[in-house]
């Protein structure tokens, strides 16, 4: 026989309290408009009486699902774990629960994907998966679906976003090697496409000609280690000291051509990365690189989409985040050409 569940209005009898109260208390998003000592007084009752939230007839009355899809490019970079792991964490303290889709790079298959998710009746998108002229986000305006990039922008700047500060990224990577004596320096810059590619490629281009240098510059095609072996092969031709990667999976590749052309890291060529992604700092060398505080920036995106929700706003907001450079075995002083010849 199964025991009848309780319900909202036996948790407020016990409690001495409005049935409102108790819904109020046992909302994570609404949590807050309830004193302290009561709403602990009515979770611990609901907990003794074992209530379970009605989470389809709330979503029913409310019009919401409690679902947000979250879009990645790629879910197998390292990169995404971490914001991933802070959108959820956010989420899930506010009464929602994330739908992840790996959606790689082709727009019509992100459409497709969120055509899918507009089925499960998603409140909002996280889009970690924008381009510079995005046709996924255009789609999303039309619908009036809410949505907040993170980690990437776009160029028009239509909706919110959280990234990091490129630019400050790159100055930090150039002036790190500009102070170890290296002058001949390429960048191996991300997809153009991307905001992470062109405004890292761009402030590498300022930072360089501010100290009064000109750099050399490789694009590769992908965010991926074999990209950025392929962009950088023809690197020792160019007699370059230090590369400056878009992404560490970028370094990593640059790390194979150097292998593979008989060069040697940091006594040939210093390499600096960029993102701080897990396990950087056991490769050998390892690598010096521009860290990113990825959680933060999955909490941040979380937390706005999860506001415009409960506010109705749609102002748009963009938050950049602070970098910070990370120095380990990858970078070291740049030796006298001459020296280098020798080998």
């Amino acid at each position: 026989m199964n025991r009848q569940s309780p319900t909202i209005k036996q948790i407020a009898d016990a409690t001495g309290v409005h049935p409102s109260t108790v819904s109020r208390a046992l909302d994570p998003s609404k949590k807050h408009l309830v004193a302290a000592d009561v709403a602990k007084r009515i979770s611990a009752e609901a907990a003794s009486l074992g209530y379970r939230p009605n989470r389809l007839a709330a979503s029913l009355r409310l019009g919401r699902s409690n679902l947000v899809g979250v879009l990645l490019p790629d879910i197998a970079n390292p990169v995404f774990g971490p914001i991933l792991g802070g959108i959820a964490e956010t989420l899930a303290a506010a009464g929602y629960a994330p739908i992840v889709a790996d959606a790689g790079n082709d727009s019509s298959q992100q459409i497709s994907f969120v055509e899918k998710l507009l089925n499960q009746r998603v409140d909002g998108l996280i889009l970690a998966t924008v381009s510079q002229d995005d046709k996924l986000v255009g789609y999303c305006l039309e619908r009036g679906l809410p949505i907040v990039l993170v980690n990437r922008s776009e160029a028009r700047d239509r909706v919110s976003s959280v990234v990091s500060d490129d630019d400050m990224g790159m100055r930090f990577a150039v002036d790190h090697l500009v102070s170890l004596g290296h002058k001949r320096i390429a960048h191996v810059a991300g997809p153009l496409t991307t905001s992470t590619g062109l405004l890292r490629r761009d402030g590498f281009k300022r930072a360089m000609e501010s100290h009064g240098l000109e750099g050399i510059v490789r694009e590769a095609s992908h965010y991926t280690r074999q990209a950025g072996s392929a962009a950088a092969a023809g690197l020792k031709r160019s007699a370059v000291t230090a590369v400056a990667a878009a992404n560490d999976l970028i370094a990593l590749g640059v790390l194979d051509a150097l292998r593979a052309a008989g060069l040697r890291c940091p006594e040939d060529v210093a390499v600096v990365g960029h993102n701080d992604m897990p396990l950087m700092d056991v490769v050998s060398p390892s690598l010096t690189t521009v860290r990113i505080e990825h959680r933060e920036m999955g909490r941040m995106a979380a937390r706005m989409l999860v506001e415009s929700f409960e506010t109705g706003s749609n102002e748009i907001r963009h938050v950049v985040l602070c970098p910070e450079l990370v120095v380990r075995s990858s970078t070291a002083s740049s030796r006298p050409t001459a020296q280098r010849a020798k080998r």
